[in-house]
């Protein structure tokens, strides 16, 4: 089995979360949806599983975060600036909040943050192909 991340979010309305992350790039894979949980896949290496609060209180007795405190911000790579834009675009318009924080715009690196409309803090982030250093595999 190939190494991938599996991203587990405790959401309040699974429903709108799915919509959510659905109009930000994720697609649903149905084998592992029911009604406590969604799977949404971003690419073959990176996936989400939104679990009702019920579901994720059968996985860990952890206390469920409050709306607007952040823990982690997870960050996925866009193919385009504009693709960063359109990100954030679709976040402000499902649920979600977009420029949480400052726009950076640093010529070589774009990147934008969101939140789901649970507060979970997102990244859409676009590098400049080169400029990786040269020999770095990673880019």
């Amino acid at each position: 089995m190939s190494r991938m991340i599996l991203v587990s979010l405790p959401v309040t309305d699974l429903a709108a979360s799915m919509a959510f992350y659905k109009s930000i790039g994720f697609e649903n894979n149905p084998h592992f949806t029911d009604e406590t949980a969604a799977f949404m896949v971003w690419s073959e290496a990176i996936n989400v599983m939104l679990l009702t609060h019920a579901k994720w209180r059968t996985l860990t007795s952890r206390p469920l975060p409050p709306i607007g405190s952040s823990e982690v911000m997870l960050a996925v790579s866009c193919d385009s600036p504009e693709a960063v834009d359109a990100m954030n675009e679709a976040a402000a318009a499902n649920g979600g909040t977009a420029d949480i924080n400052p726009v950076q715009d640093l010529g070589f690196m774009y990147t934008r943050d969101l939140a789901d409309p649970d507060g979970h803090a997102w990244g859409a982030i676009w590098m400049k192909p080169t400029a990786s250093p040269p020999g770095d595999q990673t880019g």
